[in-house]
């Protein structure tokens, strides 16, 4: 048994091997740190600091009580820890093994660090959502396990929602796992110092996003022009075929908001700047491009090689990332490749440097922020030192380094509406206007329908900027029957998605002009929005003007987002918590409070069921109501999608 004591308003347990402290952490949390180092360290990664708040704890001679607002907690002697909401248990700790008093377990690893593990009981009919983005066609994670590690298509940010009304984020960067199996859910960090997660109570899905919010970050207001429609493919070779598809939209009258201007536009990895024999007037084409009302948007890669004019520099200030056993190389494509450190603020001052000379100054100030996990081959952290640590203990913190890094040079720069695409998110990531896409997908019906969970899972993860590439990124062959068929059911739900960004490394057709025969990486086949038959184009053309008109209610909800840390895209529990129906709908969901969307996510399917919550709801095809609290059988053709309005909505008259 331990020692259980209460000073101010912590609770503090201790044994052989252990020390633990619970306390409050804004509104209605409570934090829970533990190590076997005799210390707690303050070590807050991407916490805001809270605000005291009013709370009561007690000691006894078993058990200490500790009370904030709605969330309360028992700690017991033998070390044990049962959180409670409004009086009612919501998680409790289990032993490690049955019969045992263990119920957090080390192993050594040398110095402070230590593998650790916290285990808890697994209840009937709990779900749970979040854990950021990953390919698994996974809604509710219940019955799931994941690493947490970041890769291509995977980002990891472990914290989850549960519909036993809470939140619990795992406050800790370190590689590790979590099951949340029907048996237990169990939190591992490969390599830290302490345990370290915050359990957040709520009466609502939209309260406890909103408290994670408080804690972790606000969205800034989302750019008004960003809500449009955004152009890109792999990739624009020069300069002239950019602005010529720019020109092209323009002449059609087609919207378009952005333009992206994509990898190797570079003369080497590691030189942030556009190589002057593909882009010999940037100047002026950015001025062309202002006067459309476009804006270009520029991939930046934080692979650097010796071959860079930048990489000496570098190197011997340690900005880069190094490895603990080994050579430079940690990432082979043209050549072997290191990372920028952004863990480092000395290499933020200095990459910011170059991008504010080569590319802001120029008029590119909006970033695409690619190989953001960062992508490393082999996938061993362990072999990574970062300037924050070793990597198996702190890297899951990149992404959210390297989106700051652009977020304060641009706040430096005097830019209030601040938006970087990022392949790769963790804890707080949204705070620096990080919109984050779900990476290199297959071109695949299945892979759009993976989307959709996705992207309803990163929405409870307090990443209200999302999208994915329209038509899926590998392996499309644009003049194929089934293609043809994908873009126009991925471009439907693309529209009813944060962002609406058509991307994608087409297959090359064989008419295709050899823009310059031996460049490196040369460009994909097309992928402009009438490059896929006149039928497609006439669809995907009426989409955009759709989107068009949805853009005024888009930008009152991502408002609401920066506010109160609602999503725009949320799943049906959001809205509806009380209706058991609403957490196993994975493949539907509301766009702000007004508009349900239910996508086709199957090749050949003109028809599905979709639910319909309490309420009247309006087919914003037919006009027809539907009364709610039942499952309707819904048919469209190809050029038509599944919409519902609530009745009595103004938006209705948007479709």
């Amino acid at each position: 048994m331990g020692v259980i004591e209460v000073k101010k308003n912590k609770v503090i347990f201790q044994k052989r091997d252990e020390l633990a402290v619970i306390e409050p952490w804004g509104k209605d949390c409570l934090r829970f740190r533990a190590s076997p180092n005799a210390r707690i360290t303050d070590e807050n990664w991407s916490l805001i600091p809270q605000p005291e708040v009013k709370c009561s704890a007690s000691a006894g001679d078993d058990k200490a009580v500790i009370v904030n607002g709605k969330i309360s907690a028992e700690v017991f002697s033998s070390g044990k820890v049962v959180y409670y909401k409004n009086g009612k248990e919501i998680l409790a700790e289990r032993p490690y093994m049955a019969f045992n008093t263990k119920y957090r377990v080390y192993r050594s690893l040398g110095g402070d660090n230590h593998r650790a593990t916290v285990i808890f009981q697994a209840y009937e009919n709990e779900h749970f959502y979040g854990l950021g983005q990953e390919q698994n066609d996974c809604f509710d994670l219940k019955g799931s396990t994941s690493e947490l590690i970041h890769k291509n298509t995977k980002s990891s940010i472990p914290f989850v929602y549960s519909s036993r009304g809470y939140g619990f984020l795992w406050n800790n960067p370190a590689i590790g796992r979590c099951e949340l199996t029907n048996n237990h859910s169990l939190w591992t960090a490969n390599s830290t110092k302490q345990i370290d997660y915050i359990i957040i109570a709520g009466d609502t899905p939209a309260e406890i996003m909103s408290k994670y919010a408080d804690l972790t970050g606000h969205a800034p207001k989302f750019p008004r022009w960003a809500s449009g429609f955004w152009q890109s493919k792999l990739r624009y070779e020069d300069q002239d075929e950019l602005l010529g598809v720019a020109r092209e939209y323009k002449r059609r009258g087609i919207p378009l908001s952005a333009i992206v201007i994509d990898y190797f536009h570079w003369p080497e990895q590691g030189e942030w700047k556009l190589d002057p024999k593909y882009w010999p007037d940037t100047e002026g084409m950015c001025k062309e491009l202002n006067e459309l009302k476009i804006k270009p948007v520029i991939s930046i890669w934080p692979t650097i090689n010796p071959n860079s004019e930048n990489y000496k520099y570098m190197d011997e200030r340690n900005m880069l990332l190094r490895t603990e056993r080994g050579q430079y190389g940690i990432f082979d494509f043209y050549g072997l490749q290191t990372y920028i450190d952004p863990t480092n603020p000395e290499t933020r001052e200095y990459v910011w440097s170059k991008v504010y000379q080569n590319y802001y100054k120029i008029g590119i100030r909006n970033y695409w922020l690619d190989e953001a996990e960062p992508e490393i081959n082999p996938v061993q952290f362990n072999n990574i030192r970062f300037y924050k640590g070793n990597g198996e203990e702190v890297g899951l913190l990149y992404p959210y380094y390297y989106s700051k890094l652009f977020y304060d040079g641009l706040k430096k720069a005097g830019e209030e509406e601040i938006i970087s695409l990022v392949r790769a998110a963790w804890i707080g990531s949204q705070r620096f206007g990080a919109l984050v896409w779900s990476g290199d997908i297959p071109s695949t019906f299945e892979s759009l329908r993976m989307s959709v969970k996705t992207g309803l899972n990163m929405a409870m993860c307090g990443i209200p900027w999302w999208c994915s590439d329209i038509g899926g990124f590998w392996g499309a062959d644009i003049e194929s029957d089934y293609f043809r068929e994908l873009i126009v059911r991925w471009f439907q739900f693309g529209v009813f998605c944060p962002v609406t960004r058509i991307h994608g490394a087409r297959k090359r057709t064989a008419n295709q002009i050899e823009r310059h025969p031996g460049i490196k990486e040369r460009s994909g086949g097309d992928n402009e929005i009438w490059s896929f038959g006149e039928k497609v184009y006439s669809i995907l053309k009426k989409l955009v003007e759709l989107r068009e008109r949805l853009r005024p209610y888009i930008h009152k909800y991502m408002d609401i987002a920066s506010e109160t840390g609602a999503p725009v895209m949320r799943p049906m529990f959001f809205n509806y918590p009380e209706d058991e129906v609403c957490y196993k709908l994975g493949d539907q969901y509301m766009f702000g409070d007004d508009i349900l969307f239910a996508p086709i996510v199957y090749q050949g399917q003109t028809s599905r069921n979709v639910y319909l919550p309490s309420g009247t709801w309006v087919d914003v095809n037919s006009r027809k109501e539907y009364a709610g609290g039942r499952f309707v059988e819904m048919s469209v053709e190809i050029d038509k999608y599944i919409a519902f309005v609530k009745e009595g909505s103004d938006c209705i008259n948007l479709f």
